[in-house]
């Protein structure tokens, strides 16, 4: 690949979290229920998550291992996100 097709790459990658980012900002004025709302939000930073990991981070390069090694943790934090979903979406 290329320097000019990786910058090109890159760009795509930033315009997609650009995008995800404002959908974010404005998730709180969309007519749906605060669960809705959270929950899109939730979904919303795991795709921004990986896409930073997969293509800022070059881990869609790696072996089998870093993502034997990687789902702990993404275990971890799912498990934490049910946990708290709660508090977010009844708080007053």
């Amino acid at each position: 690949m290329n320097g000019t097709t990786m910058t090109r790459g890159y760009v795509i990658i930033w315009a997609w979290l650009l995008l995800l980012m404002t959908l974010s900002l404005f998730a709180s004025t969309l007519p749906v229920s605060r669960a809705a709302i959270v929950t899109l939000m939730f979904v919303v930073a795991a795709v921004k998550a990986v896409l930073v990991a997969l293509h800022f981070m070059h881990l869609k390069l790696e072996q089998w291992l870093i993502y034997a090694i990687a789902i702990l943790p993404v275990l971890l934090v799912l498990g934490l996100m049910v946990a708290l979903f709660p508090d977010f979406v009844l708080a007053r």
